[in-house]
């Protein structure tokens, strides 16, 4: 589907014109938006716009990396939003020129939609142009960035309270989704930071060099995004090692546990295998209180071995 939005010279907004109307009418600037557009409709790319050939094929296969790319009469971005839902990356590409800018992305956007809505009902046009709505969706897209980062918090806050009730296999099982998440976030965050470095250091776009210090709020804004994305990661290692450390050490409680537990029945079991040999001259075997005095050596040897290691502490 292509929509269409047109600015006249009174900077009163025109929808749904042809894109040939577009082309020959007198505008102070336009949007066409590619949303979910069909093979004919990618077709336009080509003519009449006379796209490069590489930038339709960034459209069409789609999923590249955040960039952008200079060409004669106007500049080619590449942006990655994320899906609330999934967290997964979705691409919308940018053709800004000085009097019109076009969107393409192959699945629904909410942030071009919501811009897309606030332009038609905008009563005062006549300071906006193409790189402020490119302002204006990418300023959406990156706000849309905190609330699955903040997500991600409040799930580790989650598993870092609840970790002592929780099976080792459901903590790690947590915790590597949490990071598979956070590098998710990570592959899409750090390359818009750096594209939209390259936009505020770039000499070619005059017209974004005019709202410099809202670019800058962005970058701004996906710098503290990295910091988060990054402190949450280490995060996740800190409650890895914290509990794999903890469970370790239980585990090796346990073994002190067996241990001082073979230890005692170690010459109890050799008492009693001493005297269950079926040699027939053991002297003691025909003594009338042999059985009791073995008995009772057995069970004063059990509470002192179990004296001394409480002494080594062995009990704690």
């Amino acid at each position: 589907m292509i929509r269409t939005i047109a600015v006249n010279k009174n900077f009163e907004v025109i929808k749904d014109l042809s894109i040939m109307d577009l082309l020959n009418g007198d505008y102070q600037w336009y949007w066409i938006d590619f949303n979910l557009p069909t093979d004919e409709e990618i077709e336009y790319l080509r003519d009449p716009f006379h796209f490069h050939p590489l930038a339709i094929e960034d459209c069409i296969h789609h999923l590249q990396r955040p960039k952008l790319d200079y060409y004669e009469d106007h500049t080619f971005f590449v942006t990655q939003s994320l899906n609330q839902q999934t967290i997964t990356r979705e691409e919308i590409d940018f053709f800004l020129a000085e009097n019109y800018i076009i969107t393409f992305h192959h699945q629904p956007s909410t942030e071009v939609d919501e811009v897309w809505k606030r332009t038609t009902l905008s009563t005062s046009l006549d300071k906006w142009g193409p790189s402020h709505i490119l302002y204006l969706v990418l300023d959406k897209m990156v706000d849309n960035y905190f609330p699955l980062v903040y997500q991600i918090e409040d799930r580790l806050n989650e598993i870092d309270e609840n970790s002592k009730g929780r099976s080792m296999e459901e903590l790690l099982e947590g915790l590597f989704d949490t990071r598979h998440h956070l590098l998710s976030l990570r592959h899409t965050i750090a390359p818009m930071r750096d594209l939209i470095y390259r936009i505020l250091n770039s000499q070619r776009l005059t017209s974004i060099q005019g709202k410099r210090e809202y670019y800058s709020d962005i970058h701004d804004h996906l710098l503290k995004l990295t910091e988060m994305i990054e402190a949450n990661r280490e995060l996740t290692t800190d409650i890895r090692d914290s509990y794999i450390s903890l469970n370790s050490h239980q585990t090796n409680h346990v073994m002190k546990v067996l241990t001082v537990i073979t230890t005692i029945f170690m010459p109890l079991t050799f008492i009693a295998g001493l005297y269950g040999m079926n040699f027939h001259y053991i002297p003691e075997l025909s003594w009338k209180y042999g059985y009791f005095a073995t008995l009772g050596l057995m069970i004063l040897v059990a509470i002192g071995m179990s004296v001394w290691f409480k002494k080594k502490g062995w009990f704690k």
